[in-house]
C-alpha cells in the first residue's frame, strides 16, 4: 500500500488552483477587503505578503497573477541573484512594449533574503510599471525591505489560519485527494490537528498525511470489508497528539523574540500574573536566553513599579545575578518568582516619567549654571569667590530638612517627580508634599 503512495507531499498536492479552494485570509479577500476589491476590479498592484509559514503566501501570489491574466515569473531569494532578476526585468520590458503587450508579475519568495543591491535592482522596473512585484516574507518588512521598495508596494499581512479554515482544508483534502478519498477516515478528535498545526496549512496537511500513512501501514484487513468498499482508517486522539507534537516557533533574533518579551512586560505592567507567567513559559519553551528575560525584568521593576515597591528592583537584580550563575533549567524558578511578584506589585511609572520630562527640559533650557551655594569648594580660591557660601546643611536642622533653593537661579522650580498614591510611594508623596507643597498644587492644577 505505502509503495504506491504519491511522492509529492499532501500539502503540495492540495495547493489551491482556484480562489474557491483557498481557505482563510478573509480579512484580505472578502469583497470589502483590500485584495477582494482588487480582484473585483482586476487591477493588480505591487505588494508584499507578510505572514508566518504555511499561511498561503505563495499560493495567493500565484492566484493573483493568474486572475490578472499576467505572465508569472517566480524566484526564490535564497538562490536567485541580480543576474536572474535583470534577465526577467528585460523580458518584462520587451513584453510591455511589444505588439501584444502583456503584464508581467514577478513573485519573489522570501524577499527579505535579498540584499540591498538586489532590492535596488527592482526599483525602476516597479516604478515605471515594467513589472508588478509580489514579494513574500516571514519577516517584518519594515526591518528587512529597503524603504524605497516599501514605498512602491502595499503591505498585506496574512494571519495564521484559524480553526475553521484548518478544518475546512483537511475536510477538502479527504474529499478530493486521489489517495485520501480511497479511505473512509474517522478522526477521533480534531483538537490535536487544529492546535498542533499552529495556523500552518503545510504542517497540518503533511502531518495529517503522516498520521494516515501510519495507520495504513499497521492496519490489518477487516474480514467484514466488502469488495470495492472503502477501508476505514481510525485516527486516534493519542496518535494525532504524537504526530502533531511540535517545538514552539521562536526566532531568538527575529520579531517573535521582541513580541513575546513585549507581551511579558505588558502583562506585568497590567498586573496579570497568570498572563505574565504564560508568556514567560513561551519564552523559556522557545529557548530564549534567560539572561535576556532577567534583564527585561530589571527594567520593568524600575520603569513600571518604581517607588511604589522599591524592593522590586532588588529582587529583579538578584534574579538577574542568580540566572547568570545558575543557568537553566533551575533559573526558570527564579524567573517565575520574580515575574509573579512584579505582576502583583503596586505600579508606578512616576520615576520613569520624571527622568524623561527632566531630560526634555534640559534639552530645551540648555546648560544653566549651578547656583554658588550648591557648588563644592575644595580650594581656598573657590571659597573666596563664593562657592558653597550660604549653603545650609540639612542634617543640622529639625527633621533633617531645611527649605532652600536647589534649582538653577534662572529656572522656576518644576514638579518633575509626581508620586502616586500606590504602595510605598504614597508615603513618599506625603513626605515631599510637606516639604514642597507649592509644587504639588501646581502639578495638580496642571
Amino acid at each position: 500500500m505505502t509503495s504506491s503512495w504519491p511522492l509529492t507531499p499532501l500539502a503540495e498536492r492540495m495547493r489551491p488552483q482556484q480562489f474557491h479552494d483557498y481557505y482563510g485570509q478573509a480579512q484580505l479577500l472578502a469583497d470589502s477587503a483590500p485584495l477582494g476589491r482588487m480582484l473585483a476590479t482586476g487591477h493588480l498592484h505591487s505588494c508584499i505578503l507578510w505572514g508566518a509559514p504555511g499561511t498561503g503566501k505563495t499560493t495567493l501570489a500565484r492566484l493573483l497573477a493568474e486572475h490578472s491574466g499576467a505572465q508569472l515569473f517566480e524566484l526564490s531569494a535564497v538562490s536567485a541573484g541580480v543576474k536572474e532578476v535583470r534577465h526577467i526585468l528585460e523580458t518584462a520590458r520587451q513584453q510591455k512594449e511589444g505588439l501584444f503587450a502583456q503584464r508581467t508579475v514577478l513573485f519573489i519568495d522570501e524577499i527579505h533574503r535579498f540584499n540591498k543591491a538586489q532590492q535596488d535592482a527592482l526599483l525602476q522596473a516597479v516604478e515605471i510599471g515594467d513589472i508588478t512585484l509580489i514579494g513574500a516574507t516571514t519577516e517584518n518588512p519594515s526591518f528587512e525591505v529597503i524603504s524605497a521598495l516599501l514605498s512602491r508596494c502595499q503591505i498585506y499581512t496574512l494571519e495564521p489560519l484559524n480553526r475553521e479554515a484548518l478544518q475546512q482544508i483537511v475536510t477538502h483534502a479527504m474529499a478530493t485527494d486521489e489517495m485520501l478519498k480511497t479511505f473512509e477516515i474517522d478522526i477521533e478528535s480534531w483538537e490535536p490537528l487544529l492546535q498542533g498545526a499552529g495556523g500552518d496549512a503545510r504542517v497540518l496537511l503533511n502531518r495529517f498525511e503522516q498520521a494516515v500513512q501510519s495507520v495504513v501501514e499497521h492496519a490489518l484487513p477487516s474480514p467484514q470489508q466488502l469488495p470495492g468498499e472503502k477501508k476505514t482508517l481510525y485516527l486516534s486522539h493519542a496518535l494525532l497528539c504524537q504526530i502533531f507534537e511540535r517545538p514552539l516557533a521562536h526566532d531568538k533574533d527575529g520579531e517573535s523574540h521582541y513580541n513575546l518579551a513585549s507581551a511579558l512586560i505588558k502583562s506585568i505592567r497590567g498586573s496579570d500574573a497568570d498572563a505574565a507567567i504564560y508568556w514567560l513559559a513561551r519564552l523559556i519553551a522557545g529557548g530564549e536566553d534567560p539572561a535576556f528575560i532577567a534583564r527585561r525584568l530589571v527594567i520593568a521593576a524600575a520603569e513600571d513599579i518604581g517607588n511604589a515597591e522599591p524592593y522590586a528592583l532588588s529582587l529583579a537584580q538578584a534574579c538577574f545575578q542568580s540566572v547568570k550563575s545558575i543557568g537553566m533549567p533551575e533559573s526558570r524558578i527564579m524567573l517565575a518568582q520574580t515575574v509573579t511578584y512584579l505582576a502583583a506589585c503596586p505600579k508606578s511609572n512616576a520615576a520613569y516619567v520624571a527622568i524623561n520630562e527632566a531630560l526634555a527640559w534640559v534639552k530645551q533650557s540648555g546648560d544653566l549654571p549651578v547656583p554658588l551655594p550648591l557648588r563644592n569648594a575644595p580650594t581656598a580660591l573657590m571659597k573666596e569667590i563664593g562657592y558653597g557660601k550660604a549653603y545650609r546643611y540639612a542634617h543640622d536642622y529639625e527633621g533633617h530638612f531645611v527649605k532652600q533653593r536647589y534649582f538653577p537661579e534662572n529656572m522656576e522650580p518644576k514638579a518633575f517627580y509626581r508620586p502616586t498614591e500606590l504602595g510605598r510611594e504614597k508615603f513618599l508623596k506625603s513626605r515631599l508634599e510637606g516639604f514642597w507643597p507649592e509644587r504639588f498644587t501646581k502639578s495638580e492644577d496642571a
